[in-house]
């Protein structure tokens, strides 16, 4: 989608939108999400969905990727009070929000399900710290959650990190994950979604990571031939609500939310049990001559000692409170997997 009607999008929707009905006031909430309904996102907002209108009048319009534009419109709706809800990665928000880059040090997340479920569950990073940096910016921060391991995918075989030197790397728009790629060896190349496919099928990128069950949604195996797990992150995601609409609704509805997010939470932790190797076999019986390299620990030693220095990055672009935050992070951490 080219930049001006991706403008254009976002201005149609909004107008209409408007016109329609403010937030504060809607019986009908909407929720903009970025990815398909049946994928992780779509799956853990249909549950929200169920659960608020199982417990309350109120109505939730649900919008995946693509139908109010790309991920930039739908946080500018958000911050307008156009939609209610948003699911955006920290990925797109980094700009925004510097500090949810420290999603993106690599080998800093574990990448056992129970692990993951646990830290996002008890987290004082995550659950005390960044929602009063999200209130900054107009965002009431109801959820982060884990969607999967991070793999890439390639059209040449990568073991080491010199496997990635001149490969155009498509990356979020996110100065972080850009310096991790870029410390692999990688040309970081930021593009919008939309444009990843039609980018690897002409070549004018070679490679893109993403969680397995987005490989597979999203087709990436179509355009590439390998597929390489490094170990180095697991996709992180994030709800908000638009902040004055969230502290305008009375205290029964916003309990109605919480509940609701918690209920879904516990629901998508459960449904990702085993998605990573499903997802996986459904890519190999569409393209058998797919080549997938897991690399062990000592493989993974030189993308390791190659992401330290992205740690450094961090907190150099955060100052005084990423380290806290990178510090609380690392504390929470060890809370549930020592």
């Amino acid at each position: 989608m080219t930049i001006s009607k991706r403008i254009l999008t976002g201005t149609v929707a909004a107008v209409a939108f408007a016109a329609s009905m403010t937030a504060a006031q809607a019986d009908t909430w909407r929720y903009a999400f970025e990815e398909a309904i049946t994928d992780v996102q779509g799956v853990f907002a249909t549950k929200f969905k169920e659960e608020v209108e199982a417990n309350s009048d109120h109505e939730i319009q649900l919008f995946p990727y693509g139908t109010l534009g790309e991920s930039a419109d739908t946080m500018e709706q958000t911050q307008a009070g156009i939609l209610q809800f948003v699911d955006q990665s920290p990925g797109f928000t980094g700009s925004l929000i510097p500090e949810a880059q420290v999603f993106f040090v690599p080998y800093l997340l574990p990448q056992g399900t129970e692990e993951l479920g646990e830290f996002f569950r008890t987290s004082k990073a995550i659950n005390e710290m960044f929602p009063e940096i999200y209130a900054e910016q107009g965002l009431e921060l109801l959820k982060m959650f884990p969607e999967g391991e991070v793999c890439m995918t390639t059209q040449e075989p990568v073991s080491e990190p010199a496997d990635l030197n001149e490969v155009k790397f498509r990356v979020m728009t996110n100065p972080l994950l850009v310096e991790n790629y870029r410390a692999f060896g990688a040309t970081p190349t930021p593009l919008p979604w939309g444009e990843v496919y039609g980018g690897l099928q002409t070549g004018i990128i070679q490679g893109q990571e993403n969680p397995m069950f987005w490989i597979e949604s999203a087709k990436m195996y179509e355009v590439t031939d390998v597929i390489t797990c490094v170990g180095h992150n697991n996709f992180t995601t994030a709800v908000m609500a638009n902040k004055d609409f969230y502290d305008g609704l009375p205290e029964e509805d916003q309990q109605v939310i919480q509940n609701a997010m918690d209920a879904a939470f516990d629901h998508i932790i459960n449904y990702q049990k085993g998605l990573h190797e499903e997802s996986l076999e459904k890519i190999l019986e569409a393209k058998p001559s797919m080549t997938v390299n897991v690399l062990d620990e000592d493989e993974r030693a030189p993308f390791v000692e190659a992401g330290k220095e992205v740690e450094a990055k961090f907190i150099e672009m955060t100052g005084d409170s990423g380290k806290a935050l990178l510090d609380q992070f690392k504390a929470d951490l060890a809370a549930v997997t020592e």
